[in-house]
């Protein structure tokens, strides 16, 4: 009689030590997630903080003012002004005439060279369009504002050390004498680089843009949406509503499933040996990028969209039956209006992953040089992730600076397009 009290004393202790030790875990187990969150969201400031550091430059271009005198016997030597002349004339000629007035001492050809050098190679085309808006500045002298190069910019901003060897850097010790000479006259400002917005791609970074990317990814995703949302939409309706259940349809919606895990390299591949190889379509164009796009995200909306439909409560379906209506008018007439916020959030979040995506792109060719601006959707165009790519792979620092610049671009347009998805989940969003 006396061993129970005492085994239950040894049992009481046991479990004691239990609870310590599953207390202990389960503090130690809260430790490890707090440090976790806590580095990775170090990194994340840490990428973020790298992005936002570099991309500050890039939205700042260093200009030069110049005396320029848009001479005729120069541009018009013939004593004609017409279209021709003015695709034809010499505009590189003003700005070394104007560099010579403002360098007199330049005399020899490599220093005019060197110093010819500081101006970015779109200058002359300011004066052309500046020309073009002011024909009356024909014979007269006006001050303007053109574009240095890249590496006076790089100066200027304060990214090239002169301290640094002659050799090492890529501005001799003469260039940076002049352009303090510049500074010193008031003729070199950074200035907002509304070209960064407004033009095309180029191959110098002080001209390089990315409007023809942002209007080849939404050319693309307009192509995208017009094809994937109906489709996707019709076949969730389909799928949840009208087919039988039997082997085909469980093979269909797990091939479904499956696709939604796909590489998007592989919709790539698909692409090109289809659109391209077989139909001929254009390479490069929003066309065939928003084709290759809507085999990628349809099988995101249709599982959005099926998901949407099964979130509806039975009871409706139920009522509208029960006062005579279809199998079609309950679906169309009560259900589906239900299911749509679901829907469009789901098709949402399919734009927005189509959005960052350069993979299938860069294999149907859209990673080619592309300066103009595409206007329609056969055109050759890029998009925001592969021009994002190009830059990354050039050594100039202009790019590097205009690469962390468009990936904050992109950044934005899809908090902007998952915020619109959160928004319209709360705002229609009905709890049963």
């Amino acid at each position: 009689m006396n061993k129970r009290p005492e085994r239950m004393a040894r049992t009481h202790e046991l479990v004691k030590a239990g609870l310590a030790r599953r207390r202990a875990a389960e503090v130690r187990f809260r430790v490890y997630g707090l440090i976790s969150i806590v580095g990775g969201l170090c990194f994340l400031f840490t990428l973020f903080g790298s992005i936002v550091g570099h991309a500050g430059a890039a939205f700042q271009q260093t200009f030069v003012a110049l005396d320029v005198r848009f001479d005729t016997e120069i541009l018009a030597p013939d004593g004609k002004w017409d279209q021709e002349a003015r695709m034809a004339a010499d505009y590189g000629a003003l700005l070394k005439q104007s560099l010579a007035a403002a360098f007199p001492g330049v005399r020899e050809r490599q220093q005019k060279r060197a110093l010819s050098a500081l101006l970015s190679n779109g200058a002359a085309f300011e004066l052309r369009q500046m020309l073009e808006a002011r024909p009356d500045l024909l014979g007269k002298s006006e001050t303007v504002w053109v574009p240095a190069a890249s590496d006076a910019d790089s100066y200027a901003k304060g990214q090239i050390d002169r301290s640094v060897d002659e050799s090492e850097r890529r501005l001799s010790d003469q260039q940076l004498a002049w352009l303090d000479k510049l500074a010193a006259e008031g003729r070199l400002q950074k200035r907002f680089n509304t070209t960064f917005f407004t033009a095309g791609d180029s191959r110098e970074p002080e001209l390089a843009g990315i409007r023809g990317a942002i209007t080849g990814s939404m050319l693309t995703l307009l192509v995208t949406l017009l094809l994937s949302l109906p489709i996707g939409m019709a076949t969730a309706v389909y799928l949840e509503e009208f087919a039988p259940r039997n082997r085909w349809t469980d093979i269909i919606e797990v091939n479904i499933n499956n696709l939604a895990a796909v590489p998007s390299i592989v919709f790539g591949l698909l692409g090109l040996a289809v659109f391209i190889n077989v139909f001929g379509l254009t390479r490069s164009s929003p066309l065939v990028g928003g084709f290759v796009l809507t085999l990628m995200t349809l099988p995101v909306i249709i599982i959005a969209g099926r998901s949407a439909l099964k979130a509806v409560p039975p009871s409706i379906r139920e009522a509208a039956l029960g006062i005579g209506a279809s199998h079609m008018q309950t679906v169309f007439h009560h259900v589906l209006p239900l299911a749509v916020p679901g829907i469009l959030t789901g098709a949402i979040i399919g734009m927005a992953r189509a959005l960052g995506e350069s993979a299938p792109l860069l294999m149907i060719g859209m990673v080619a040089f592309i300066v103009d601006i595409p206007s329609g959707i056969s055109e050759p165009a890029t998009v925001l992730p592969v021009q994002i790519y190009l830059w990354a792979d050039s050594p100039e620092r202009g790019f590097v600076e205009r690469t962390s610049a468009a990936i904050l671009v992109l950044l934005v347009f899809l908090i902007v397009m998952n915020g619109t998805a959160v928004y319209l989940r709360k705002r229609f969003e009905r709890r049963w």
